[in-house]
């Protein structure tokens, strides 16, 4: 039998009933779904020194179990002293598998080690079912050995579903395990 991940099994058995008892999907397709999670970073501090980038894309690949690549600038900005063309930060796409065991590790080990946790703000959606969550230390994930950081720094999560408003995406990220603020 193949390997499927928690979440994903979790949201077949649960959070598409729950989710179509919430707002009436006639279908199974109506329920929105996760499609993608980008983790991005940006190094600003990359003008000046280059490894830093590879600091960044290695710690971003042991973070998510898949390679990450170097964002490019697209414009010259002369008082940052960037060209186009140079390496400016990192991203990694996850889908399916590895999204579902990413989201995962984020809600049952790294959201818990943030100090004076409680929940992650619900401000974070941008209209159409999308949300961004910020988070400020990357150390938060345990598979990133504090003795080997050279620099802490933060990094952007985006969760794109397929959500058509932000109720029903904070509905979805909720069912998922996502542990939003109580107003």
């Amino acid at each position: 039998m193949a390997y499927t991940p928690r979440l994903k099994q979790e949201y077949k058995d649960k959070v598409v009933s729950a989710l179509t008892e919430e707002f009436g999907y006639e279908n199974v397709m109506q329920v929105p779904k996760l499609q993608k999670i980008v983790i991005s970073q940006g190094v600003g501090a990359a003008v000046a020194d280059k490894k830093l980038i590879d600091y960044a894309i290695d710690e971003m690949t042991k973070i998510s179990g898949q390679k990450a690549v170097a964002t490019i600038s697209k414009k010259d900005v002369a008082s940052f002293k960037l060209r186009k063309g140079m390496p400016i930060g990192a991203k990694v796409t996850l889908r399916g598998e590895r999204m579902y065991e990413f989201l995962d590790r984020l809600v049952t080990s790294a959201l818990p080690r943030v100090r004076d946790f409680n929940g992650i703000k619900a401000t974070g959606f941008d209209g159409r079912g999308n949300y961004n969550l910020g988070i400020t230390e990357q150390i938060i994930f345990p598979e990133i050995n504090i003795d080997k950081v050279n620099r802490i720094s933060g990094m952007d999560i985006t969760f794109v579903t397929s959500a058509e408003t932000d109720k029903e995406a904070k509905s979805l990220l909720t069912e998922l395990g996502l542990p939003f603020q109580k107003n």
